[in-house]
């Protein structure tokens, strides 16, 4: 069956690349019996996806059951998925057939996967691999023969770093990716399916036709649209049952679009997507130069005080110098890094040491101080900045992201990396 074929028959509306790059691919899978991952954003259509791999397989005569994972409490999602025995817990009054056990021959679609709990991930394994399972309550080895397709909007390998799902269970759900792309991926489609929408609709209600004006067709096309093809279904159902005038102008579309969307010249940006830090190895760097800076020079006080018997000779007011160093070294500024790798020998805040013994000189002094072994480990570094800036600012997170020039959830991620 073509490209063509198949967006008439399951009603897909657009010519984007992306979308038959997607179709092409459900079209050479169907025909195997291989698991399928379908990943995209929620009201992308995946489960559109789930139902043209079924209905153009060899099981096309056989049951499809789409299941919500998410949808289902933890504690029964078992006994729903591979059935249970009478009295295998309380309320069990009889024993019931799973979906895995009702479907045998045919597909079942498993939405919202990464929602499902790991004990639960263990058992649907086993049916992948060796197509077996045991009933709750029960010990009896049971055979089923279902084609497994599983969907999420969520980056499953992320909850696999996490701990949140299952790495075995993810490479092998994962044997044929199919990734469906955004509206906002597939501007070109979005004023299509616009009208066919409301074309629909208008049908459906008898009201006017809707059409849009310039202005409100680059609206329609240059926003976000967090909510994908389902929020434009329902933008459209709206137009066409509130509005009694044909033509939409773009203030009137605004109306209907929400105010977190009103920023429309670009894909919309949601509030939960992390802002990325470009700066920040670069001004960790500038941190750590500073330190070994400041080190040095401490290192070389030491060591004038060692030559004049524990006194700092011609040092005006050494303590406050001493105290505005630790200052320094304990909570740097993070600014933009300005690079100038020179590390200063005899300035401490601008004061000049005073004469040394006879038998030494500054050449001996300096040469002693840089053989001085210390620790340059970024990681000892970064974590021992983020210990006293949480510390400065008595654990508030927030506060201690601004102080180390960084965002907060960079912040919450180096917290847990580093295990603080």
């Amino acid at each position: 069956m073509e490209i063509q074929e198949i967006k008439q028959r399951f009603g897909i509306i657009g010519n984007s690349p992306l979308l038959n790059r997607a179709i092409d691919i459900a079209r050479q899978v169907a025909p195997t019996d291989i698991s399928v991952l379908i990943t995209g954003e929620s009201g992308s259509g995946k489960e559109v996806f789930s139902h043209i791999i079924h209905n153009i397989s060899q099981r096309k005569h056989g049951p499809f059951i789409a299941v919500n994972c998410g949808a289902i409490p933890e504690g029964t999602i078992d006994s729903e998925l591979f059935g249970h025995e009478k009295g295998a817990y309380t309320g069990a009054v009889g024993e019931r057939k799973g979906y895995f056990e009702t479907v045998n021959g045919g597909t079942i679609f498993l939405d919202e996967i990464a929602e499902m709990p790991l004990g639960t991930q263990a058992r649907l394994l086993r049916v992948l691999e060796s197509g077996q399972y045991i009933r709750v309550g029960s010990s009896k080895v049971e055979k089923t023969n279902v084609r497994v397709i599983a969907a999420t909007n969520v980056d499953v390998y992320d909850a696999v770093k996490n701990g949140k799902f299952r790495e075995d269970l993810y490479y092998r759900l994962n044997t044929v990716p199919l990734r469906i792309p955004s509206l906002r991926e597939r501007k070109e489609d979005i004023y299509l399916l616009f009208r066919k929408f409301t074309s629909d609709f208008t049908d459906k209600y008898r009201t006017p036709p809707i059409q849009l004006d310039e202005e409100a067709q680059q609206i329609l096309s240059n926003y976000g649209w967090p909510g994908n093809v389902r929020q434009l279904k329902n933008m459209a159902e709206q137009l066409a049952v509130l509005e009694r005038n044909h033509m939409i102008t773009g203030q009137t579309l605004l109306t209907y679009i929400p105010s977190d969307g009103n920023n429309r010249n670009l894909p919309m940006r949601l509030d939960n997507q992390p802002k990325e830090d470009f700066s920040e190895r670069d001004i960790l760097y500038k941190v750590l130069f500073d330190m070994k800076r400041d080190m040095v020079e401490l290192k070389k006080l030491v060591v004038d005080m060692i030559e004049h018997g524990g006194a700092v000779p011609n040092y005006a007011n050494h303590s406050q110098t001493l105290t505005q160093l630790y200052r320094d070294i304990e909570l740097p500024v993070a600014t933009e890094p300005q690079f100038t790798i020179q590390q200063p020998v005899n300035a401490i805040n601008n004061i000049t040491p005073g004469p040394i013994a006879a038998n030494d000189d500054d050449f001996s002094i300096t040469q002693h101080t840089e053989e001085v072994e210390e620790s340059l480990s970024l990681v000892e570094k970064e974590s021992d900045l983020i210990r006293k800036a949480l510390k400065k600012h008595k654990g508030k997170r927030k506060l201690a992201a601004n102080e180390l020039g960084i965002s907060e959830r960079t912040l919450y991620r180096k917290i847990k990396e580093l295990n603080l």
